[in-house]
């Protein structure tokens, strides 16, 4: 069994609880028990399947995201911006299958139809990708990335990254705190 936490822990409470083949259901329920206790939001993974769930869908959508860019579609930052303004902004909200099912399966399988022929299907990393790390740029850690990085425009989106996550937290406290004075009262 495994637990696999988001960085920074502290500020994202989400821990994927992975049972491998040999795990006792009873362990993992213990565990999902414990983690919940010390402010934690344990998921059960039923299959030890590489990059569990998150990161693969993390990591579909960055798929996508850099087949849009090498494509010539958009540049980064209108990636970023159509993710933060778009579909992003709702994400903490309704998840990607609760909002298929609130606009109906009917329509989201029409776009399906329309779109999935179309999408990024490279079975391995990106060239995109791979030239980057040749050239040495990494992202922040080098200033170069997808974006040209200064120290300031890094440690500004980090801040921003931060105050947004506690300012989560702090709601999702506050909500917890309001449901169970309402239980006892």
């Amino acid at each position: 069994m495994g637990a696999h936490f988001w960085n920074p822990p502290y500020l994202v409470p989400l821990v994927e609880v992975v049972e491998a083949t040999e795990t006792q259901r009873e362990a993992s329920d213990r565990m999902m028990a414990l983690l919940a206790r010390v402010g934690q939001e344990p998921v059960r993974v039923k299959k030890d399947i590489p990059g569990f769930i998150g990161n693969r869908l993390q990591h579909a959508l960055k798929r996508e995201a850099i087949a849009l860019v090498a494509n010539g579609v958009c540049d980064a930052e209108t990636v970023d911006r159509v993710i933060k303004l778009g579909f992003g902004a709702r994400l903490g909200v309704i998840g990607t299958l609760e909002q298929s099912d609130m606009v109906g399966l009917n329509l989201t399988l029409d776009i399906h139809r329309n779109v999935m022929f179309d999408l990024d299907v490279t079975p391995e990393p990106h060239a995109l990708l791979e030239k980057l790390v040749a050239e040495g740029h990494l992202g922040m850690k080098t200033g170069k990335g997808f974006y040209d990085w200064t120290d300031e425009r890094a440690a500004a989106v980090r801040q921003r990254l931060r105050t947004f996550l506690a300012r989560q937290i702090a709601e999702r406290r506050a909500a917890a705190t309001e449901s169970s004075t309402k239980t006892q009262g």
